[in-house]
């Protein structure tokens, strides 16, 4: 058999620990010939290809990113972009299609796969929001990260007298906020899925400061204030998934903390760093498990299915179950949070 690849959305760390997984099983065990398709779904709608052998994997384990490049390109936004997906699949005797992504990619595969391509999906994304799956690769390399940085900033904020807002990704769902706020030792936690009080946030900044010492808010990137709850845009731009460019919402918090308590606050933005460089130990793990259980789904030509992790276990689900809502914190996790808040 002839098998694609391709990865798509943001860049993430262990995309390149699943290719090499599947190059790896597919090439030495199944007896596979594998292909790379360029820059996510771009790749097959425009027919843009690599070799993807063995010598081409070794050493990227460790490495960040991906070798085979992403896009938010969308071909069910693009007219004819669908059948020149087909066809290109076709022209190239690709018998099957293992793509790796988040929501949108992913819910491009779920589409193609009810138009009768034969797809296995990978789920991935920093975020941890796709439902079907304990876990996605990615997320524990990006807590790790902010929870290190917020260890850091507490030291500065003390020393200074201030407070810090540090604003982590999190477009819809607060995974990253909440595992790294509680991780970090947080003060406040803010996440898209729980308006929040600036009036009860200041208060808990106050309360912060009487005990001598500085607070640290952690804000996702997608919070809303409960009163006037829009999400703070960097502009109204959207990419091809309909997705606006968030950014601004620490910015906004620490200057109405600022203006509220009289306490100089300051806003940290961690952004890209979260999803850049070397994948941990668990994302590693993750990754490469994943990318092997996904090449064995296509060799069993059990296709329309998506790898997960349940529990300890890597299951096979629909892909409509990874793609159809997402998984957002629940009231009681943030629950378990706000013990510590203040």
């Amino acid at each position: 058999m002839r098998i694609g690849v391709l990865t798509g959305g943001g860049d993430c760390p262990g995309l390149n620990a699943v290719i090499r997984a599947v190059v790896r099983k597919g090439v030495g065990v199944h007896g596979f010939e594998i292909v790379g398709f360029r820059d996510g779904w771009k790749g097959p709608l425009e027919g843009l290809t690599m070799e993807l052998g063995i010598p081409q994997v070794r050493g990227i384990l460790p490495r960040g990113g991906t070798i085979l490049g992403s896009s938010r390109t969308n071909p069910f936004k693009i007219d004819g972009g669908v059948e020149r997906v087909k066809d290109n699949l076709a022209a190239g005797s690709i018998d099957a299609l293992v793509a790796i992504g988040g929501e949108d990619t992913l819910g491009v595969a779920t589409k193609l796969a009810d138009l009768g391509v034969n797809v296995v999906g990978v789920p991935k994304t920093i975020d941890n929001d796709l439902s079907g799956t304990d876990f996605t690769f990615g997320f524990d390399t990006a807590v790790n990260i902010a929870s290190e940085a917020i260890d850091r900033l507490h030291t500065t904020a003390e020393s200074h007298h201030r407070a810090l807002v540090v604003e982590v990704m999190g477009r819809h769902a607060g995974w990253i906020a909440l595992h790294s706020g509680i991780s970090g030792g947080a003060n406040v936690v803010l996440i898209p899925e729980v308006p929040f009080d600036i009036e009860e946030v200041c208060d808990l900044v106050k309360k912060r400061f009487e005990t001598k010492y500085a607070p640290i808010i952690v804000v996702a990137e997608g919070a809303v204030p409960r009163e006037g709850g829009d999400m703070t845009l960097v502009s109204g731009e959207v990419d091809s998934f309909g997705h606006v460019r968030l950014g601004g919402i620490g910015d906004r918090v620490a200057a109405e903390i600022e203006q509220r308590t009289g306490a100089e606050a300051r806003a940290v933005v961690i952004g890209h760093v979260q999803r850049g460089g070397t994948p941990t130990a668990f994302d590693r793990w993750l990754a490469t498990r994943f990318g092997l259980h996904a090449i064995d789904a296509v060799a069993e030509q059990d296709f329309g299915k998506m790898v997960a992790l349940r529990g300890t276990d890597i299951v096979r689900v629909p892909l409509i179950e990874g793609t159809g809502e997402l998984k957002l914190v629940s009231p009681a996790e943030y629950a378990e949070a706000q013990v510590f808040f203040g």
